[in-house]
């Protein structure tokens, strides 16, 4: 009873005790940092560097900025080179965006001590023209930079096309005559022109790997034929259709240059009926596959019916199909008949009339087809069913909205999944319209 009121304190050692249960009870916090009192906190100051690096590794910028003022040795560690590879910049007004914009005296300090550490790096912009200049006053002063790889995103509307050309060219051209080493550029919806990737292939044409540039209006066909010409490394080209050329892809075929394994073609209308879209040679095409026979090539297109009129009227080695807009009969008709690479086939909308023909036509002669997605359009269920029948297991995606499916006097719908999933080896059903 007298025990039970007794104080004990920590650290004092209990009659009785022996030298090596001590030693057990000291251990257990001893792993990796030495032996320690288990009843003594850890110095969290002392922790190996490497430790630090690894925890400030997994921690948002904010959190490692707040973690660098807890003591001198993690303030030393936040500004590791290591730790300074990658950044995005993030820029945008409070006023009009939801983006977190990255506070000015970081980016300063980042420009003063890590400039030269940067190797991968992009910009994050919201709508404003006032993100997208600074953007491009941090890129001109990146004097001492060895970036490798470099991103220009805008988060809504593309706001890089509102800062004049000149104060964009001369920008990039500190980053592309500096760096050296760049091999993954994304500059998509940018002002970026002709003179500008004359510098980039003369300072870089070794080592670029990566070009996706779509919508550059500023760009021709010759700017991007320099590119090809120059940089015998590229494997993967995203562009606009308008700078597509014949000579673009015999360049891309020579003997100096490697492999291409992806190219992202965009087809855009920006003013219906006004546009005539040129035709690329076949002879063109069979010349990048011969070179590079395991090539994706991707086609966006966002056009009108009566528009189509210079496309797939030969056999075109596409392998991947996305229509943003409705798409006549016609047309995947042709798709069918000259796509014979063709992988996946995304169709938006087409329109009343049943695409039974169609669809068999292209399971029939596109043998790699592995992918379908069909949106506002029509297919009777027996049509749909003897298309899934002649692809068989190999469609492995398969997306088709319930209203696209017309019920037949063979097929209901509660019918037609069970057919469909026989046939494709796995349980499937159509996509429904959410009803909220």
């Amino acid at each position: 009873m007298k025990r039970a009121g007794q104080k004990v304190v920590a650290g004092t050692e209990a009659p009785g005790t022996s030298q090596t249960s001590k030693k057990q009870k000291t251990g257990l916090h001893g792993s990796g940092f030495g032996e320690c009192d288990p009843y003594t906190l850890m110095d969290w100051g002392n922790l190996p560097h490497h430790v630090i690096l690894r925890v400030f590794q997994f921690l948002t910028l904010v959190d490692r900025a707040r973690a660098s003022s807890v003591c001198r040795r993690w303030n030393e560690v936040f500004h590791i080179p290591d730790l300074w590879r990658r950044f995005e910049f993030e820029l945008s007004q409070p006023a009009t965006s939801y983006l977190k914009s990255t506070h000015p005296d970081l980016i300063q300090q980042i420009i003063k001590r890590h400039a030269d550490h940067l190797q991968y790096v992009s910009f994050k912009v919201d709508s404003s023209t006032e993100s997208a200049e600074a953007a491009c006053d941090i890129l001109s002063q990146l004097v001492n930079c060895s970036i490798k790889t470099l991103g220009l995103i805008s988060t809504a509307k593309p706001s890089f096309m509102n800062v004049s050309k000149a104060h964009f060219a001369s920008a990039l051209t500190v980053v592309f005559v500096n760096s050296k080493s760049l091999s993954s550029i994304k500059i998509d919806d940018t002002p970026l022109d002709d003179p500008s990737l004359k510098v980039l292939v003369a300072n870089n044409s070794d080592t670029l790997k990566l070009l996706k540039m779509s919508s550059c209006p500023h760009v021709s066909p010759a700017g991007i034929l320099c590119v090809a010409d120059q940089c015998h490394g590229l494997k993967e080209l995203a562009l606009n259709y308008y700078i597509l050329s014949d000579e673009l892809l015999l360049a891309l075929s020579s003997e100096k240059h490697v492999d291409l394994e992806h190219l992202r073609i965009d087809v855009v209308s920006e003013n219906p009926g006004q546009v005539q879209f040129h035709t690329i040679k076949k002879q063109s095409w069979d010349a990048l596959v011969k070179h590079s026979p395991k090539v994706n090539i991707v086609m966006y297109f966002f056009l009108y019916e009566d528009e189509f009129d210079a496309f797939f009227r030969e056999e075109t080695p596409v392998t991947h199909l996305y229509f943003g807009r409705a798409v006549s009969k016609a047309m995947l008709g042709r798709i069918g008949m000259n796509c014979p690479r063709l992988i996946e086939l995304v169709v938006c909308a087409n329109g009343l009339q049943p695409l039974d023909d169609e669809l068999i036509r292209i399971a029939e002669r596109c043998k790699n087809l592995t992918a379908m997605g069909l949106g506002e359009c029509e297919v009777t269920c027996r049509g749909f069913i003897e298309f899934v029948k002649m692809c068989g297991g190999r469609l492995t995606q398969l997306s088709i909205m319930e209203e696209v499916l017309i019920p037949d006097s063979d097929y209901s719908l509660d019918r037609l999944h069970l057919e469909v999933s026989k046939h494709l080896g796995r349980m499937w059903f159509p996509d429904m319209m959410p009803t909220w």
